[in-house]
């Protein structure tokens, strides 16, 4: 992370995109007779075929990430060949796929997830890129895009917040209210009950879903300093606060839906929230492509207060999507060309406005005009939030947020919500302690 001053800019920045209409006037038309000049420069040719890596395995993404490659290929003069990976897979093999013979450009996250790895030589550098990108970004998209030595590995292309969805015709059949502090969604939760519905859906099988709820808590409780503190080593995981996090986050649990470790987030959205099994459910906006000609039916809000200092932070989580180019891609000038291509307004358009998505470009000269209600209401919700974070395993470095880190922290908490809570923090500090030291 680059600190929270860049954080805010990225925000401000990315809220003026999602609210304003960021359409161009369009050109006068020509006078009978005259010749029109070119809208853009002709695509270079002879470039090439480029491949890319993608983790985006489920219709909606997938079909999304071909939009792209799609407007790339004759906006550039490339070829590009996808490989499609599961996403979760990918997620948790991305190392050893990186050290071996990956595609030349991959499909990735922002933040510490992209630091780590250029670390660790496995991306190649692109100042060059962003030297002709820059004019597209703004100065907090950029810092998520550095490595530790100050050079650019990654080209941002969209966000989405991570929210409260519902159905809105439950909400309206049962009378349900819109719950702003913690004590109101705890008496909806009751009712919820009441009625005969799991008031929170749930699944992490994946291990990754429930680093949100850590992150929501320990903002909502501790604020976004202190986070961002515990995510870089500043802070102990032994900390009395995060011990508060996990007693409320204990407290709360009734309300999950129960078998969250052996139950996918797809499982959780589809056969739960959409299924209208559960009335709410606090995921990422990417889960809306699960609820299918439903998608028009469902609403979100951000979690709600708990009434303390740090209320006015609004804080949420809204991880950043883009690509990085590997260390030794095989055609590297095709390659540039594509990440040059992704960067652009209008190819990001092509990603978010793609069927049953529901992230928001993140450039500021993006044209907002085709977004849908869920993307102006991301929008909404990035423009009131004072701070954004990326999300725990971004945030945080790699080696500590997989599977042998706190995916496997959390599952065990989630197995056993009422283990010894000292104990299991001293341990997560352990292992934190024994990670060797970051370059």
């Amino acid at each position: 992370m680059r600190g929270r001053v860049l954080i805010a800019l990225a925000t401000i920045a990315l809220v003026a995109t999602a609210c304003g209409g960021g359409a161009t006037t369009a050109p006068a038309t020509p006078a009978p007779g005259d010749t029109p000049a070119p809208a853009t420069e002709a695509p270079p040719e002879g470039l090439g075929e480029t491949t890319l890596g993608s983790n985006e395995s489920d219709e909606n993404p997938k079909n999304a990430v071909q939009a792209i490659v799609d407007y790339c290929e004759e906006q550039a003069g490339i070829t590009v060949k996808v490989n499609v990976n599961d996403h979760n897979t990918f997620q948790n093999q991305i190392s050893s796929y990186l050290q071996g013979t990956p595609d030349d450009v991959v499909k990735w996250f922002a933040g510490n997830r992209v630091r780590f790895f250029a670390a660790q030589g496995l991306l190649s550098p692109i100042d060059d890129v962003w030297a002709e990108i820059e004019q597209y970004m703004t100065p907090g998209l950029k810092a998520a895009s550095l490595g530790t030595d100050g050079k650019a590995y990654f080209v941002p292309v969209y966000n989405y917040p991570w929210v409260v969805l519902y159905r809105k015709s439950l909400f309206e059949e049962k009378g349900y209210a819109i719950p702003k502090t913690i004590d109101e969604f705890k008496a909806l939760g009751d009712k919820m009950k009441a009625d005969g519905l799991v008031p929170l859906a749930f699944g992490d099988l994946d291990g990754w879903p429930a680093m949100g709820t850590f992150d929501i808590i320990n903002m909502r409780v501790n604020g976004y300093t202190f986070h961002i503190d515990l995510m870089e080593g500043r802070a102990k995981w032994n900390d009395p606060r995060v011990k508060n996090v996990f007693e409320i986050w204990r407290d709360l649990l009734p309300y999950f839906q129960e078998g969250a470790p052996g139950r996918t987030w797809q499982d959780a959205a589809k056969a739960a929230l959409v299924d209208k099994i559960a009335g709410m459910y606090f995921l990422g906006t990417f889960a809306i492509e699960q609820a299918g000609d439903a998608a028009s039916d469902v609403g979100f809000f951000p979690f709600p207060l708990f009434g303390t200092e740090f209320d006015d932070e609004n804080s949420i989580d809204a991880p950043i999507d883009g690509f990085m180019l590997s260390a030794n891609p095989k055609n590297p000038d095709a390659a540039k060309a594509f990440l040059k291509c992704v960067a652009t307004p209008e190819a990001q358009v092509a990603y978010v406005t793609s069927p049953g998505i529901g992230s928001v470009a993140v450039s500021p000269l993006a044209d907002t005009s085709g977004y849908t209600e869920v993307q102006k209401m991301s929008a909404e919700v990035l423009k009131n939030a004072g701070n954004i974070a990326q999300f725990l395993d971004r945030d945080a470095r790699a080696d500590f947020a997989g599977p042998s880190g706190m995916q496997g922290f959390l599952l065990n908490f989630l197995t056993n919500p009422n283990l010894d809570l000292d104990a299991f923090l001293n341990e997560i500090q352990t292992y934190y302690d024994s990670l060797p030291p970051q370059e």
